[in-house]
């Protein structure tokens, strides 16, 4: 197993999935509360953190199914945060015996289009490259980030974010292989009950994608007041004591 992972606790087993930008430092403060129950796995996906750069096209959804298997795990929680929640969905939709329940944070989703506003500030972010300092400041400016940006983690999500911003640098693609057909045309036969948890500060367009997996059939939603995209940062007790009333109600 190349990908770098950590292991806290015992119990049943629960495997966190970061957002993109991000690493396993996103679980910083929610990984110690939930290990007091269960065996928390956090790792760094491929070219994050201190996991391998991406020099094929990335296929998180093999990644962490080589993970499982490393670990021999047959079946877990799964809890993804952004893109993580992203992975976290084609994973479930992909393999739904080896998931036993779905923790969605502010989730991305396979097949969603964003906003022309959202697109624009994405090519700002690449135009500036190699500039890694203009690049962490163009993609900290944008509005998912302001409260995280405003906050006592500030200096954590600045230095997590210049650390994988500089990290994709070693990359030898962009390309990432999601599910096909793509998961927003089969969010209805998603059968693992699932918790979505998302910020009522966060960008519009995660709302709506928020809004679109209620076509999910068992799936429970909590929004966070006040919460922007980074939850798992700001709202650390609250995300944490979510999930562990969703898993032992």
């Amino acid at each position: 197993m190349d990908l770098h992972y950590k292991i806290q606790g015992k119990g049943e087993a629960i495997v966190l999935l970061h957002s993109g930008g991000a690493d396993l430092r996103d679980w910083e403060w929610i990984a110690p509360q939930l290990a007091q129950r269960y065996q928390v796995i956090t790792f760094d996906g491929r070219g994050a953190g201190q996991s391998p750069p991406l020099l094929e096209p990335a296929d998180y959804v093999k990644d962490l199914r080589s993970l499982l298997g490393h670990l021999h795990l047959d079946r877990v929680i799964l809890v993804g945060h952004s893109m993580g929640g992203q992975i976290a969905t084609d994973f479930a939709l992909a393999y739904p015996d080896r998931v036993i329940k779905l923790v969605l944070i502010a989730p991305g989703l396979s097949g969603f289009q964003f906003s022309p506003e959202i697109q624009r500030q994405v090519t700002q972010i690449k135009t500036a490259s190699p500039h890694l300092e203009k690049m962490i400041e163009l993609m900290l400016a944008q509005c998912l980030y302001r409260v995280v940006m405003s906050s006592p983690q500030r200096d954590h999500m600045i230095e997590m974010s210049r650390h994988n911003m500089r990290r994709s640098f070693e990359w030898k693609t962009f390309e990432m292989r999601w599910a096909q057909p793509p998961t927003i045309e089969r969010l209805g036969e998603l059968q693992t009950e699932t918790l979505l948890i998302t910020g009522t500060n966060d960008m519009a367009d995660n709302l709506q994608v928020a809004e679109l997996f209620q076509q999910v059939p068992n799936i429970h939603f909590a929004y966070l007041e006040g919460a922007d995209h980074m939850p798992t940062l700001t709202h650390a007790n609250e995300v944490s004591q979510l999930i562990r009333q969703f898993l032992n109600p």
